[in-house]
C-alpha cells in the first residue's frame, strides 16, 4: 500500500490548531499524524488522496490567526509506525471493565475484560477516543449471540471486543491489506474467531446473510457514503454504531441515517469527538 507523507506546517504553533488540522484533514482520506517541530506530518493512501478536499477543508479553517501551508511527497515503504511498535503504549482502561494493553505493557490490575493489541501497521489501538467511545458503548450493549459487522476493522480492536462479550460472529473488512493481517493476527492471539475481508464497502455485497451490530469507527465522508452499504446487511432491530467525527457532524449523519429508517438511540462525546448509535426501525 502506497502512501503520501504530507508536512504540514502550522503558524504560530498550538497543539489546538494542530489537532483541528488531523481533524479536517481526515475528510481528504488521512489515517495518522505525528508532531514535528513546524506543525505534523500526515499520512495517506495515494488512492484515497483528494487533494481538492484538503485545500478546502484548509481554506475554511475556523482559526483566523493561523497560517497552514504543506507539501507533499512519497512516504518511504517502510513500516513508518515502527517507533510506536518498538515502544508499544500503556495499557487503557475503558469503564474499568475493559482494558487494552500490548505485549510489553500488561495491565496491573485485572478487569473482566482483556484485549491485547500488536499493531504491525495498521491503526487502532485504543488510545483514541473514538475508539475508546465505541468499545464503551459495546460494553454497554447485550451482545450475547450477536452477529457483529466490523467496517474498517484496523487492527481487529472493536471485532475482538464484541467477541469477547459474547458475540457470536464476527466479520470485518479494511481496504488496507495490512490491516486485514493485523486483525487475523490479534484475533489469534486473543483466542477469538474475526474473519477479515480485504476491501472496501462493496465487499458486503459479497458477505451472506445480516447483522445485528455494525461498527464504523471512520471519517465522517465516508460514513456517508457507505451508510447505504451498512444498512443493507442490518438486520431490523439493529444498531449502528459510528464514530471517527466531531459533535459538529451529528446533525449531518443523522439526517442522512433517517432516508434509511435509521433513528438515533444514543450518543456519546469526549474532547469534540462523538460517538452515535443509530437503530433501524424500519426497513425499505
Amino acid at each position: 500500500m502506497k502512501y503520501y507523507e504530507v508536512k504540514f506546517s502550522v503558524k504560530p504553533l498550538n497543539s489546538d490548531a494542530c489537532d483541528l488540522v488531523a481533524a479536517m484533514a481526515g475528510e481528504a482520506g488521512f489515517e495518522t499524524f505525528e508532531n514535528t517541530d513546524e506543525g505534523m506530518t500526515g499520512y495517506v493512501q495515494q488512492s484515497l488522496f483528494v487533494q481538492q478536499v484538503l485545500d478546502d477543508v484548509l481554506q475554511s479553517f475556523p482559526i483566523s490567526d493561523v497560517s497552514i501551508s504543506y507539501t507533499i511527497g512519497e512516504a518511504e515503504d517502510r513500516d513508518w509506525n515502527e517507533q510506536w511498535e518498538q515502544e508499544g503504549f500503556e495499557p487503557i482502561t475503558v469503564d474499568n471493565r475493559l482494558v487494552i494493553h500490548d505485549g510489553r505493557h500488561l495491565p496491573d490490575a485485572h478487569y473482566p475484560i482483556a484485549v491485547e493489541i500488536d499493531a504491525h501497521l495498521a491503526f487502532g489501538t485504543g488510545t483514541h477516543e473514538t475508539t475508546q467511545m465505541i468499545c464503551g458503548t459495546l460494553l454497554d450493549t447485550d451482545l450475547t449471540d450477536k452477529r457483529i459487522l466490523d467496517c474498517g476493522c484496523g487492527t481487529g480492536i472493536l471485532g475482538i471486543t464484541a467477541m469477547k462479550l459474547g458475540a457470536q460472529e464476527c466479520i470485518g473488512y479494511d481496504i488496507d491489506e495490512w490491516s486485514v493481517d493485523n486483525t487475523r493476527h490479534n484475533a489469534v492471539i486473543n483466542n477469538v474467531d474475526v474473519t477479515p475481508l480485504l476491501g472496501d464497502a462493496s465487499i458486503l455485497n459479497k458477505v451472506e446473510g445480516v447483522f445485528d451490530i455494525v461498527v464504523a469507527n471512520i471519517n465522517r465522508n465516508i460514513l456517508l457514503q457507505d451508510m447505504p452499504a451498512f444498512r443493507q446487511k442490518m438486520a431490523t432491530g439493529a444498531k449502528l454504531i459510528l464514530s471517527g467525527f466531531y459533535t459538529e457532524d451529528i446533525p449531518l449523519l443523522t439526517e442522512k441515517a433517517a432516508t434509511l429508517g435509521l433513528s438515533i438511540t444514543a450518543q456519546r462525546e469526549a474532547h469534540g469527538w462523538a460517538c452515535i448509535v443509530l437503530t433501524l426501525t424500519r426497513q425499505q
